[in-house]
Order: C-alpha cells, then sequence, then structure tokens
C-alpha cells in the first residue's frame, strides 16, 4: 500500500511503502522523498522484516486472524509431540535394522527384502480393515482418534524395539507393528483434514495444510537430528535405550493430550450434543463450544469407563441406527403392533426401549435434521426413564415444547468461533431403515 502526500505543485512527494499479508498486518518498510533529489530511507528494523518473511514459510497467510483461536495451542504441542517422535524413530528403525540382519555377514539381501515387504503388505492391508470398520467415525470424533493414533504409533515402535529381544517370532512381532501403525496413517491423516477445515477461517483450508507440511518437515529433521545423536550415544546400552524410548513416550502422549485438549471443535457430535442437551434440560440455557470443549472427553471409552459421567452413561444407553431384525422377539412385536414406541407419526424415526436402553429405527428417507432430532429425543427418553414411568408422552411433552428452542439457542450464537454447526451427524451410520 502507498500513500501519497502532496501540498503543492513545488512540494516534495513522500511514499511509504508499507508490506504484509492483509490489510490488518502491514508494516512500513521505506520511506522515499522525492524533492530536488531522491531519498530513500529504509525500515530500521531489518530483523523485523526478516522474521516476517521466514514466519511467513510456516504460518497461513493473514494469521492469526485467518484461523481459529485454538490453531497456535494445538500447533505448538503438536510440533512437540512430532519432534519426540522422529526422536524415537531413530531408537526403533536402528534396533529393528539390527535384528533384519544388517551389519551380519549371514544376513542376506533376498531375506532381508521378504522380511520388509511383508511387514508393509500387511500395514497396507491393516490400513484398509481400519477404513472399512471406522472410516465414517473419524470426522465426528476427531479428538479420540487423533489421540488413539499417536498411541497406535508408540506402540508399533515399541514392537520394533521389541524385534531384536524375539528373534524366534520376528517377523509376528514386526507385523503387529506394522499393522498398528498403519491404523496411525489412516486416522491421523483423516482426523488432520477434519482440523484442517476447523481451523480455516477464510476457505483457507490448503494454505493451512500446505504450511502444516512446513511445520512438520521442519520438526522431522530436527527429530532425525536428535535421534541420531541420541542412537550414536546410547547405541550399546540397553537400559539407556529403553530409559530415553519410555521417556519420550510418556512426554509424546502428554503433547499429544495438552494437544487435542486446546481444540474448540464447533460442530455437533454424539458425545457434545449429549452435554449440551443436559445442562439445557437442567438450567434452560445453552453452553458454548469452550465450555463444551472443556466437559467432552477425548480419551476412548473402554480408557473412561471407570469415571463414567452422567452423559458416559446416556451415551451408551442410546442406540441410533438400530436394525429392526437384531432386536429381540418381545420388543419387535411391541414395535410392529405400535406399543412403548413413539408417536411421532409424522417423524421419520421410531423409538423403542428395552431395560433402560432406548433404541432409534430411522426411515430410509431420514436427512440430516431426522437424524438429529432422533437422537435428541433418544437422550430425553432416556433421561425421563430414570424417575418416572410416563416417561414416552413426557418425553413428546419436552419435545414439543422445548427442541425448537433448544435448536434456536444454539443457532443464535453469533460468530463462528463460538457457534455450532451440524454437518457431522450426517455421518453414515449403520442404520436399519422402516418404513416404504
Amino acid at each position: 500500500m502507498r500513500e501519497e502526500e502532496v501540498s503543492s505543485d513545488c512540494a516534495p512527494i513522500t511514499l511509504e511503502e508499507w508490506n504484509g499479508s492483509s490489510s490488518t498486518k502491514l508494516f512500513r518498510t521505506a520511506t522515499i522523498t522525492a524533492s530536488t533529489s531522491l531519498s530513500i530511507q529504509r525500515s530500521s528494523n531489518r530483523f523485523n522484516h526478516i522474521w516476517r518473511r521466514v514466519l511467513q514459510a510456516f504460518v497461513p497467510e493473514g494469521f492469526p486472524g485467518s484461523v481459529t483461536p485454538d490453531y497456535v495451542g494445538f500447533q505448538l504441542w503438536d510440533t512437540l509431540q512430532g519432534l519426540s517422535t522422529y526422536i524415537k524413530m531413530m531408537l526403533s528403525t536402528q534396533a529393528l535394522l539390527s535384528a533384519i540382519g544388517v551389519g551380519e555377514k549371514s544376513a542376506t539381501v533376498i531375506g532381508a527384502t521378504f522380511q520388509w515387504f511383508l511387514r508393509d503388505f500387511t500395514g497396507m492391508l491393516g490400513g484398509i480393515l481400519f477404513t472399512f470398520y471406522q472410516g465414517s467415525n473419524l470426522d465426528s470424533n476427531a479428538k479420540m482418534w487423533r489421540l488413539v493414533a499417536d498411541l497406535m504409533n508408540d506402540i508399533g515402535m515399541l514392537m520394533d524395539l521389541l524385534s531384536p529381544l524375539f528373534p524366534s517370532v520376528f517377523i509376528i512381532v514386526v507385523c503387529l507393528g506394522s499393522l498398528s501403525r498403519s491404523f496411525t496413517g489412516v486416522a491421523s491423516g483423516a482426523t488432520r483434514a477434519a482440523l484442517t477445515q476447523h481451523f480455516a477461517l477464510q476457505d483457507n483450508a490448503a494454505d493451512i495444510s500446505a504450511k502444516e507440511g512446513s511445520q512438520e518437515t521442519m520438526a522431522t529433521m530436527m527429530g532425525m537430528s536428535l535421534g541420531m545423536l541420541l542412537a550414536r550415544f546410547t547405541s550399546g546400552n540397553p537400559l539407556a535405550i529403553w530409559f530415553s524410548f519410555l521417556s519420550l513416550t510418556v512426554f509424546h502422549m502428554y503433547a499429544n493430550y495438552r494437544a487435542v485438549r486446546c481444540l474448540v471443535l464447533n460442530s455437533l457430535n454424539f458425545e457434545r450434543s449429549s452435554i449440551l442437551l443436559t445442562h439445557f434440560m437442567q438450567t434452560g440455557q445453552v453452553l458454548s463450544p469452550e465450555q463444551v470443549s472443556s466437559m467432552e472427553g477425548v480419551l476412548p471409552v473402554w480408557a473412561t469407563s471407570l469415571r463414567s459421567t452422567n452423559t458416559k452413561v446416556l451415551l451408551k444407553r442410546v442406540h441410533l441406527g438400530v436394525r429392526v431384525s437384531s432386536l429381540p422377539r418381545l420388543e419387535m412385536m411391541q414395535l410392529l403392533n405400535g406399543v412403548g414406541v413413539s408417536s411421532y407419526k409424522n417423524d421419520k424415526y421410531l423409538l423403542a426401549h428395552r431395560k433402560g436402553n432406548v433404541s432409534v429405527i430411522l426411515h430410509k428417507d431420514s436427512e440430516a435434521a431426522d437424524v438429529l432430532k432422533s437422537y435428541i429425543h433418544a437422550i430425553v427418553l432416556a433421561n425421563l426413564m430414570e424417575k418416572n414411568t410416563s416417561f414416552y408422552s413426557e418425553g413428546e411433552a419436552w419435545m414439543d415444547k422445548n427442541y425448537d428452542e433448544f435448536l434456536h439457542k444454539i443457532r443464535r450464537l453469533e460468530n463462528r468461533a463460538s457457534s455450532f454447526t451440524f454437518h457431522y451427524l450426517e455421518s453414515k451410520l449403520d442404520i436399519s431403515h422402516f418404513g416404504c
């Protein structure tokens, strides 16, 4: 941007040279004055200019205004965990190459090649199977799968480190390690795509992804350098190798936990919907994404079973998209006869209950709005089920009175950083449809 100041025909002309990626992030680089002679006065702070140029290779254009507020915290911890990963990788790779026979005269090229091929083949097959079983669940539970992905990566490297200790079952150990890392590749890549979309405030997902690549490359180079140095110092000392590996693993998982805890996702999945609804039923108020994020669990269900909250209990009792053919015979007869099911005749779902659990059967023409409504209705039913016996009629009365208000209060949160969207409930579900 240039500003010209002209007071008269004889007055000097002053041009100010500014540089920056957006109108709010400009800085002056030079002042040019033209009178009887030309004078150029460059900005005295050249270091800041150079630093900004270097920073542009690692942060998105328009930073920090072009990304969500949780971007910096997540990237900081994510870079630290990546650094520790690459340091550990040098230790596990050294052990794996030793187990394959690198450096030994008795080792054959064809034998080492076959072992490496079998290891990679197992990993590829595992990645396909993992995508088949969990592919549609990665978007809606990005936090949890991001954490699980790095845990599986640690397990894979642990298998490589253990492989020299069990030569008789070496190929099984390394294949298990490759299988574990294949889950990491699928889950990490998929969740990264979801998080990139979350961070992008100005349709700049490609720029964020490219700068993420630069950050990861820098972390890789630093990690490999430090890893080679550590491998050299710990070579031939199993105690030092294991102490370094376990210490780095603990830090790696801590950094991952802190990274996902920094995230404030503004889309509704099943748990976030349950947290919002439970609080709304108690207070009539809707929580912000920041408040929901602080209450949301990031660990897998099996890791939190010992300290389940009321929300976790409700989640376990609601089963969305149940196959009619999988219901017990008595419950199926009640469903077909219209006994103990939702009387919402105009809605594209049915509800049935058995032993404190609520089953949701979706219509074949159901859309995202129908899925959301059926799930909210089921949570309300499960919540009321503990308090009285007329929970069906009370649940329908609550939906008639409060559901529209609940959605209105969610949508009333004004800006994108503190409002919710509903697209995660559109993910593919294992559902059984009814109707024609």
